[in-house]
C-alpha cells in the first residue's frame, strides 16, 4: 500500500509519464499500466491525461493529500523506532533466581542504570523458572540448557557446578573418596525448579551419574545452604559464582574435585519480538561485556574468575 502512495506522489511530483519513469526507471508504458492499476482498484480516476499534459482530478487531489499526510507519518514512525532502538529506554522486566539475582545480577542491574537512566527495571527473584513473553518477563536468566521454546537464548556467562564442604565437617565426617561415600554423608540439598528433589548428577570426564543424596537440611535459596556448608552441616553442590570466595579463603573445600555438576553455563532468555528492542540488546551486550571473564574454572585457585 505504501509503495502505491509513493508512486502516486512521485508521478504528481515529476509531472508527467515520462519524468516519472526516467525517475523509477522503468519504461512510460509500465509506469502507464501501474497508474491505470491503480485507478482501476481504487475504482476513481485520479489523473486526467492528454498526449500533452496531466492534471489531478479532485479525486486525485483528496488521494495525493492523504498520500503524502500518511507516507509523512510513516517517515516520523521509522524515525521513531530508529531512536528506539539506538536509544534504550522504558521499562524492562528481568527474573532470575535468588542467588545469582541478588549476589550478582542486582549489583550489575544498578550499574546499568546509572549508565542509562531512561531505562526502568523490575527485577523479579524467585526459585522457579519461567518463559520470558508469556509470564509478562522481558528477559529471564537461566542455568544449563535452555529449553526448547519460542525464545532466543543467549549465552552470559559460564559456571561450573562442584561439591564443597567446610573443613569442620570433613574434619568431624572424614573426606569421601568415592562418588557411592556421599549416601553416607549429610548433603545439603537446594530445592530449586523442577528437578529431582535430592539427586545429584554429577560427571567427571568419562562418564556421569545420578546419586540420590540425603541430609538434614534443605531449602530453596542458595545462599542459605551455602551458609549452612559454611557452619559445618555438611556437603553442598553449588554453583563456582556462589562459593569461589569462600573457597579462595579457606572456608569451603572441593570435594571429590574430578566430580562436577551438570554444565550450569548461564542463559538470558527473551522473546523473539524483542530482538531489535534497544533496551533488551544494550542490556544483554552490557551483562555479556560484564561478565566475559567468567568462565569455567580450573582446580587452580590463582584462576578462579567470580
Amino acid at each position: 500500500m505504501s509503495s502505491e502512495l509513493a508512486f502516486f506522489s512521485l508521478l504528481v511530483q515529476q509531472g508527467s509519464l515520462a519524468r516519472a519513469a526516467r525517475e523509477l526507471g522503468l519504461t512510460g508504458p509500465a509506469v502507464s499500466r501501474r497508474l491505470t492499476q491503480l485507478e482501476q482498484r481504487l475504482g476513481v480516476r485520479l489523473l486526467a491525461r492528454t498526449t500533452r499534459r496531466m492534471s489531478l482530478t479532485p479525486e486525485g487531489e483528496l488521494y495525493l493529500a492523504e498520500s503524502r499526510r500518511i507516507l509523512g507519518e510513516i517517515e516520523a514512525l521509522e524515525q521513531a523506532l530508529n531512536r528506539t532502538r539506538a536509544e534504550p529506554r522504558g521499562l524492562l522486566r528481568i527474573h532470575a533466581t535468588f542467588g545469582f539475582g541478588r549476589r550478582q545480577l542486582a549489583p550489575a542491574v544498578s550499574e546499568f542504570v546509572h549508565l542509562h537512566p531512561a531505562v526502568e527495571i523490575q527485577l523479579t527473584l524467585s526459585d522457579q523458572p519461567v518463559t520470558p513473553g508469556e509470564q509478562g518477563f522481558d528477559i529471564a536468566i537461566r542455568f544449563g540448557e535452555p529449553p526448547e521454546a519460542r525464545v532466543v537464548a543467549r549465552k552470559i556467562a559460564s559456571n561450573q557446578r562442584y561439591l564443597f564442604a567446610s573443613p569442620a565437617y570433613l574434619a568431624r565426617c572424614g573426606q569421601p573418596l568415592t562418588l557411592d561415600e556421599l549416601v553416607n554423608h549429610d548433603c545439603i540439598v537446594i530445592r530449586e525448579g523442577t528437578g529431582a528433589f535430592g539427586t545429584w548428577t554429577l560427571c567427571s570426564r568419562k562418564q556421569c551419574r545420578n546419586i540420590k543424596v540425603s541430609g538434614k537440611l534443605s531449602s530453596n535459596h542458595g545462599e542459605v545452604a551455602v551458609d549452612w556448608a559454611l557452619d559445618g552441616h555438611g556437603i553442598l553442590l553449588r554453583s563456582l559464582w556462589d562459593t569461589a570466595t569462600d573457597l579462595r579463603a579457606g572456608r569451603l573445600v572441593r570435594v571429590l574435585p574430578e566430580w562436577s555438576g551438570s554444565p550450569a553455563d548461564i542463559y538470558a532468555l527473551y522473546p523473539q519480538r524483542l530482538n531489535l528492542s534497544a533496551k533488551v540488546r544494550v542490556f544483554l551486550d552490557f551483562l555479556t561485556e560484564r561478565f566475559a571473564a567468567y568462565r569455567s574454572a580450573t582446580d587452580s585457585e590463582a584462576e578462579l574468575p567470580w
